[in-house]
Order: structure tokens, then sequence, then C-alpha cells
């Protein structure tokens, strides 16, 4: 996904600022697709220059709120239609417990220990906002539907993950316990 469509999308909900943008995003999209001030800014130069948004109204401080037009609203429902889902991840967590081997068995399982109460955590905190668009609390507009349909697959993905920290601590604690610890430099022992 490209940051061009994440703020097209949102911008289709109503006109909003960089900074509303940016608190949009972290608010709705958090880890899974982080996007800082420097970002959004420059990508909302570029729409705007495309015509695919345009200055709504300026605040105090030259604060500007942009709305989509018409152009920009054609592009983001293409890209939702007809372009190729990209369903790459770089997910760092992944690669560190590739070279889980070469750490401690102590710090294997704090680290594990860790990953899982994070995963538990925003697996609780995506609960939470679930539990209110359920209640109803932000009304039952598609744009809030279609949200709470992105916030239950955040529910899931780190349910999942946080089962699966517990599963990879409780492997290593026999794996580890078992193995004898890796030569320096030279691979794991066979």
């Amino acid at each position: 996904m490209s940051l061009r469509y994440g703020l097209l999308g949102l911008l289709a909900e109503g006109p909003a600022s960089g900074y509303d943008l940016t608190r949009r995003f972290e608010e709705v999209l958090g880890p899974v697709w982080p996007a800082g001030h420097p970002q959004i800014y420059a990508e909302l130069a570029r729409l705007s220059a495309a015509g695919l948004i345009e200055v709504d109204s300026e605040g105090p401080r030259r604060r500007k709120a942009y709305r989509i037009t018409e152009a920009g609203l054609a592009e983001v429902r293409r890209w939702l239609a007809t372009s190729r889902v990209d369903h790459t991840m770089r997910f760092e967590p992944l690669l560190r417990s590739l070279f889980l081997w070469l750490m401690e068995p102590d710090d294997v399982a704090r680290h594990l220990e860790s990953e899982a109460e994070y995963y538990s955590g925003m697996a609780a905190l995506y609960r939470s906002f679930t539990e209110a668009k359920d209640r109803g609390d932000f009304g039952y507009a598609p744009p809030v539907q279609a949200m709470r349909i992105s916030l239950e697959a955040g529910v899931r993905l780190y349910g999942a993950l946080a089962d699966w920290a517990r599963w990879a601590a409780e492997r290593s604690e026999t794996v580890w316990s078992e193995a004898a610890p890796p030569s320096e430099g030279g691979g794991p022992t066979p």
C-alpha cells in the first residue's frame, strides 16, 4: 500500500489537516502502517500538485485542511478495484526469530515473553476499538464499518502473534536446554 492511497482514503471521509491525518494514521493503522509528519506533508504536496486533493480551508498559523477532489476519489476507487494487492511484508520480529539461536537461553525467554506481552497488549487495544465500534459509539456508516473490519484484522493478527510468541517460548525452553551453545562465528554446533 502506498501512503498516497491511505491519505486519499482518509480524505474521502472528510477534510483534514496534515496534523489530523497523522493522528488518524496513528489511530487507525498504528504500527501496521506508520507514517510521520514529514512523510505525510510531502505526500500531501504531491497529491495537491497532481490535482487529487485541494485546500479546503486555512486556519491559524497557515494550517491547511485538505479535501479530496473527484479525480482523487476516482483514483482511490481505481486502486481499490483494479490494482494488484501487494502482500509483501517486512516483519522484523520474524527476521529476529531466525537468529534466536545466537542468544543465551535466558535472553531468548525474556525476549519471547516481552513479545507475547506486546502482542497481547496490542490485541487488547484493537479489541477495545472494535467494542466501541460494535456499540455504535461512532455510528454505523460504511466508513465506520470498514474501519471495524480493519480493526478486527488487527485483533486477530496481534492475537495470533501473541500465541506464536508463547509457542516459541515453550519450544525454545526444550530446544535450548537440549542443544549445545553455538560455536563462535561458526554457526550452530552439529
